[in-house]
């Protein structure tokens, strides 16, 4: 974005819907009338100019004739329809499902704009599209034929920023009200030369990373924070490329709160979130773009001769420096050089691939046995799920089929919870009078399920057979323990270190509970305690858990958290805690009854998931209590070793560790302290210094390391060391070089990357110190002859 004078990465979309009701000629009245009418934009009708679909021969249709007489019905004159073709006059909503042709409403900006060749739907500005009019009425199968829908449907969609520049006769969308104040911003703040290019990226590169993080989105390396990383890396690549002082993503939030805050209230109240996260990016970017635009520029200056930066080139600095790809394509743009975005896009997949390959599955986790049950479960009416209030139920089988290494099977009633919000499946039987069957999984489709078994119980479940389902109480009452102690943590979280933490992950089973959570740095000792204290005090109250069904914008009214990026229906599910003053959250997963049930809670661990996403493991009831048990043993046995109390336990290692650390000091100086006896028998290089090569009995690798530096100050500025030693069966070569020798060419890193593979490794360093390790301790001696001769060869010698 940016480089036209249209296209936005955020943006307002009106429109208008019909699902089964006006169609084409309803929606093409409508249109033209607000287009044109006094009480509507009050276009010129000769300004207005539309395109219909052209037909397309592999679809099997011809020009949307239907759509022509509509237009023409409202006084719209042949020259000014144009026809189109399938790329841009059909719309699908992927490779599958509902499509159809639509038609488009252009404003002539006049001949100043563009000549009288340029036509709608072309590579011009002078026809600005504004509205787009979608006719669903096929669905499209996966071998590309078109069946008709059942019903017609129209779809609209409005460009409220588009309507904006023709409404205020401007030239583009960034001279409209709402970006010419964040435009003018970045004048204001550039200390170079500026160009509209990066002055438009960063308006509306800054305005879409305060409505992302607004709505949750957080910077990361995956998935919709994956997007909103590149596009806050982007803004500040722009601001950096104009001179604008670090930290400056705030003043830009600051500004379009300003500007946006009063039709989107959520923007100011995120506010305090979104500077946070905005201050953190700008922070850990600079350094991976000051670091980063050296390591482009080195790459840039080989790449000069061929006009293009390869694509291996163009992933190292993605995948091993963070630098992103589209960065590297704008930079390498401002240089005149190309990049080979297909070839990126092989290696991001091949990457993808091996991933993949690592991760396994089971007979039920891929999208080919999904597909399978969800057509399964279509077949009958909607098993009646009554496991919120009966764990054990008479039901009747209402159809089965194989699958693959296991077989579904459809219920009419289930007490059975399938997996979803975070929360696994219940495990259970189904008794039957031929036998027991055991429930090996239950698979959620939609709001159905479908319980899994194996291929040896099937023959007792014949469809019409009537089974008692049985959920396993203990594991089902541990997993809701779960469950609701999960509900307490995060309240205890957005308590303890703000209301920015949302969750992004969760695992609710019958042994442990795992909480992922929106988070920019570890959880200090203080703040961990400050949860679990929390979240226990909250036990021992002895609360009620209490849920609910409500209409979703009632829910929202009395505050509960719903999860990020989920859809919920109408009328959602919310649990509520404490009457909800502790917490209250839309869920579908099941809880106790009282908080008491969940007896003592314990944190595991506190980890990094991934980029700005913090994970806590957990255990609760009589996992926790052992695991207190646990703790208290180790903590009494380690201080029996020690023999100390356990209460003086840290006290005492701390004392520990002390001496050690004077021992190993203690230990090292005695192997660097006889210098002068290694340096008895220097080399006399021709052209001036010394040079000692030699290998040295010692068992550590500092301790070389500080050896060569004292051995190098004893001798003198003209000096190099090169000491090798064999540490424990892995040779390690280092190089020390004075500075006088330095000017003259001698590189301590040259020095070692000459003398690495002959012990069987790699090295590097700085011109005045290096080290190389490697694999094979025999090849020392030549290495350390090698490493002579380069330095007797770069001294001129």
């Amino acid at each position: 974005m940016g480089v036209t004078a249209r296209h936005l990465t955020c943006f307002e979309m009106l429109g208008n819907f019909s699902i089964g009701d006006y169609f084409k000629q309803g929606a093409v009245e409508m249109a033209w009338e607000f287009s044109t009418s006094a009480d509507g934009l009050a276009f010129d009708p000769e300004s207005v100019w539309v395109t219909v679909f052209g037909g397309d021969e592999e679809l099997g249709l011809g020009p949307d004739q239907e759509a022509i007489d509509a237009w023409k019905s409202v006084g719209v004159p042949d020259e000014r329809i144009v026809l189109a073709g399938r790329e841009d006059n059909f719309w699908q909503a992927g490779p599958t499902g509902p499509c159809g042709p639509c038609s488009e409403l252009y404003f002539d900006r006049g001949p100043e704009v563009g000549d009288d060749t340029e036509r709608p739907a072309g590579e011009g500005e002078r026809y600005l599209e504004f509205w787009n009019l979608v006719f669903m009425q096929y669905r499209m199968g996966e071998d590309g034929s078109l069946t008709p829908l059942p019903n017609q449907n129209i779809d609209t969609g409005l460009g409220l920023n588009r309507m904006a520049l023709i409404k205020q006769g401007v030239d583009n969308v960034f001279e409209t009200d709402q970006f010419a104040p964040l435009i003018e911003l970045g004048k204001q703040l550039a200390t170079k030369e500026t160009d509209d290019r990066a002055l438009r990226i960063l308006a509306d590169h800054t305005r879409a990373t305060t409505f992302l993080l607004a709505d949750g989105v957080v910077p990361s390396n995956e998935d919709r924070g994956y997007i909103l990383r590149r596009i806050m890396r982007r803004a500040i690549l722009q601001g950096h490329r104009i001179g604008i002082e670090p930290g400056f993503l705030p003043k830009y939030v600051e500004k379009v709160v300003e500007i946006m805050g009063a039709g989107y209230p959520e923007l100011a109240r995120e506010r305090e979130a979104i500077d946070r996260w905005v201050v953190a990016e700008e922070e850990g970017f600079g350094r991976t773009l000051e670091q980063g635009t050296k390591l482009f520029a080195e790459v840039a200056e080989r790449s000069k001769a061929s006009g293009k930066i390869s694509a291996e080139d163009a992933f190292k600095l993605h995948d091993t420096y963070g630098f992103p790809f589209d960065v590297t394509q704008d930079l390498a743009e401002e240089q005149g050089l190309e990049v080979n975005p297909d070839g990126f896009d092989v290696l991001m997949d091949q990457q993808r691939e091996r991933a993949r390959a690592g991760a396994g599955g089971s007979a039920t986790s891929g999208a080919g046995f999904r597909d399978a049950a969800a057509e399964f479960v279509t077949k009958s009416a909607s098993t009646e799920f009554v496991g919120y209030t009966d764990l054990e139920s008479l039901a009747t089988v209402v159809a089965t089929q194989p699958q693959g290494e296991v077989v579904l099977v459809k219920l009419d009633k289930s007490p059975f919870y399938a997996i979803g919000g975070g929360q696994i499946s219940d495990s259970g039987t189904l008794t039957t009078p031929a036998g027991t069957v055991t429930v090996g999984d239950v698979v959620r489709i939609g709001e159905d399920q479908t319980l899994v078994v194996s291929h040896a119980d099937a023959d007792a479940l014949a469809e019409g057979t009537t089974v008692d389902a049985t959920v396993d109480h203990a594991a089902r009452f541990r997993t809701q323990a779960n469950h609701t102690a999960t509900h307490l943590l995060q309240a205890a979280l957005r308590d303890a270190v703000g209301g920015h933490v949302r969750q992004a992950g969760s695992y609710v089973g019958p042994d442990k509970l795992r909480f992922d959570f929106i988070h920019g740095q570890g959880l200090s000792q203080d703040e961990l305690r400050a949860v679990e204290d929390a979240v226990n005090a909250w036990i021992a109250a002895d609360a009620p858990v209490k849920w609910q069904s409500l209409p979703l914008d009632e829910a929202r009214e009395r505050g509960a958290t719903a999860l990020f990026g989920e859809k919920y229906g109408d009328v959602v599910r919310m649990v509520e805690v404490g009457d909800g003053n502790w917490s209250r959250e839309l869920c579908g997963g099941t809880h106790v009854a009282r908080t008491s049930e969940i007896g003592a809670f314990t944190i595991v661990s506190e980890s990094s998931r991934s980029a700005n996403v913090r994970r806590i493991e957990a255990l609760t009831g009589p996992a926790a209590v052992e695991r207190l048990r646990e703790s208290d043993r180790l903590l009494r046995e380690s201080a029996a070793l020690l023999r100390t109390a356990p209460d003086q336990l840290s006290g005492s290692i701390s004392a520990l560790r002390e001496q050690l650390k004077a021992s190993e000091k203690a230990r090292r100086e005695a192997q660097t302290a006889d210098v002068d006896s290694l340096l008895t028998d220097p080399i006399l290089i021709p052209s001036g210094g010394k040079l000692v090569a030699r290998t040295v009995d010692i068992d550590d690798g500092k301790a070389l390391a500080q050896l060569a530096e004292s051995a190098r100050q004893k001798l003198g500025e003209d000096a190099v060391i090169v000491f090798g030693a064999d540490i424990g069966g892995k040779p390690l070569i280092v190089v020390n070089v004075g500075a006088e020798l330095v000017t003259r060419g001698v590189s301590a890193g040259d020095v070692v990357k000459a003398a690495a593979p002959l012990i069987g490794g790699g090295g590097g360093g700085r011109p005045n110190a290096a080290q190389a390790g490697g694999k094979n301790a025999a090849g020392l001696g030549d290495a350390i002859e090698s490493a002579r001769a380069t330095v007797l060869a770069a001294a001129g010698a």
